[in-house]
C-alpha cells in the first residue's frame, strides 16, 4: 500500500485573532509541508483544483511545477484536476511540461469539480458539467497518445488536424478518477479501464463502498482483467499520537472548524460528537495501532491500495501535526506496507503495458 499527502491550500481565519494569513505566507506553508512529507518517506504529494473561497490552489499545474524543482523523489498528485472547467488543450500543455519537469514524477487525478461559484466563473452549467468533463478527458487522453488530434468537439473550436505540444515524457500516463459520491465518476473510469480515488471524506463507509463495489462490476462488465482495477481511499481526518487521549484532544479545535463550516453553510454534518466522528469517520485518530486497525477496516470493504492523508493541520497546532505525519510515517506505514501495491507496482506505467492497450483503444 501507497500514502500520500494532500491539500487544497484552504485560507481560513485564524479561530483566535479572525485573520487571514496572508496568501504568500499560506504558499510558504504548503512548500514546507511538501518537502516535510518527501523527508518523511511519503510516497506522493497532492494539490487539488478549486477556483472559489477559501481555496487558493486554483493552478495545480504551476503548483507541482515549482515543487518538482524542490524535491526529487515524491510523486506529484493532482488532486484533483476539474477537466470539465478548462480547455483540455491547454491542461495538456501544462501537464506535458510539468512531467518533463517532474522527471516523470506526474500522476493526474482528474474529476468534474464542485461548487457552483467554480462553474459561473467559467459558465460552466450544472447540466453539461458531466459532458464536459467527458470530452475534456477524452481530448486529453488523446493528445497524451498522440500530439496530433483532429476532433469535433462540442464545448471548445473542434480541431481540425492540430498539432500540440510539447510530447509527453511518460507515455503512457495514468490517469485516476477522482469521485466523490456520483456514479457518473465511476462509470467513466470503468469504460477507460482507469483508477479511481474515492473521497470517502463526507460519510460512512456505506456509500463508498457501494460505488467501489459498482467500479468493479462496471469493470467487469467491460472485459478488463478483474486483478488490474485499482482504488484509492482519502481519509477525514489526521490525528496520531502514543495515546489515544492525546491523539482526541489535539483533534478537537478541527472538529470544531468542521462543525462551524457546516453551521455556515447550513448543512447537517454527517457526524455531530467528536467521538463519532472518531469511531465512524474514516479520519485516522488514535494511537498508532488504532489507526492501523481503521485502514484495516476500511481496506476489508475497498480493498485499495492507495491512501491520502491530510498535509497540513487543518486546525490542529501544527506542531502537533508535524508530529502526528511523523508517527503515521514510522510506526503506521511500516505495518501496512504488507497490503498489496496498486497492480503495476508504483511509479509510470510501463510502455506496452495493459494500460498501454487500454488507453490507445478506449473510445466514447
Amino acid at each position: 500500500m501507497r500514502f500520500i499527502a494532500i491539500t487544497l491550500i484552504a485560507r481560513s481565519p485564524d479561530p483566535q485573532t479572525g485573520e487571514l494569513t496572508p496568501t504568500a505566507e499560506r504558499f510558504r506553508q504548503v512548500l514546507d509541508y511538501a518537502r516535510y512529507a518527501e523527508e518523511l518517506g511519503f510516497d506522493g504529494f497532492g494539490v487539488g483544483e478549486r477556483h472559489e473561497r477559501p481555496f487558493l490552489s486554483s493552478s495545480p499545474a504551476v503548483w507541482l511545477s515549482h515543487l518538482a524543482a524542490l524535491t526529487s523523489r515524491i510523486r506529484l498528485f493532482t488532486t484533483v484536476a476539474t477537466l470539465s472547467l478548462v480547455d483540455p488543450v491547454r491542461a495538456f500543455e501544462d501537464y506535458a511540461t510539468l512531467d518533463h519537469l517532474s522527471g516523470g514524477r506526474l500522476e493526474l487525478i482528474i474529476g468534474k469539480g464542485n461548487g457552483s461559484a467554480q462553474r459561473d466563473l467559467f459558465a460552466v452549467s450544472e447540466d453539461d458539467q458531466w459532458a464536459r468533463n467527458a470530452e475534456s478527458l477524452d481530448v486529453f487522453r488523446r493528445l497524451w497518445a498522440d500530439n496530433t488530434i483532429t476532433y469535433d468537439t462540442r464545448f471548445r473550436p473542434p480541431l481540425d488536424d492540430a498539432e500540440v505540444w510539447p510530447e509527453p515524457l511518460q507515455r503512457p500516463i495514468r490517469i485516476w478518477h477522482g469521485s466523490a459520491t456520483s456514479t457518473a465518476s465511476i462509470d467513466l473510469a470503468a469504460r477507460y479501464g482507469d483508477p479511481i480515488f474515492s473521497a470517502n471524506v463526507t460519510n460512512r463507509i456505506s456509500p463508498y463502498t457501494a460505488l467501489i463495489r459498482r467500479y468493479r462490476e462496471q469493470w467487469a462488465a467491460h472485459g478488463h482483467d478483474s486483478a488490474e482495477a485499482a482504488v484509492g481511499a482519502g481519509t477525514a481526518g489526521l490525528s496520531v499520537h502514543r495515546r489515544s487521549q492525546d491523539a482526541v484532544a489535539a483533534y478537537r479545535p478541527a472538529f470544531a472548524q468542521y462543525l462551524a463550516a457546516h453551521r455556515q453553510s447550513g448543512a447537517d454534518p454527517a457526524f455531530t460528537t467528536l467521538d463519532e466522528f472518531v469511531t465512524d469517520s474514516s479520519a485516522l485518530i488514535g494511537s498508532p495501532q488504532q489507526v492501523v486497525d481503521k485502514v484495516h477496516k476500511y481496506h476489508e470493504q475497498f480493498g485499495h491500495s492507495l491512501v491520502h492523508v491530510q498535509a497540513e493541520p487543518g486546525g490542529i497546532e501544527p506542531a502537533a501535526h508535524r508530529e502526528s505525519l511523523a508517527l503515521f510515517q514510522s510506526d503506521v506505514v511500516p505495518a501496512l506496507r504488507h497490503l498489496p501495491d496498486p497492480p503495476w507496482g508504483w511509479g509510470s506505467p510501463p510502455v506496452g503495458s495493459s494500460a498501454t492497450a487500454r488507453q490507445e483503444s478506449a473510445t466514447p
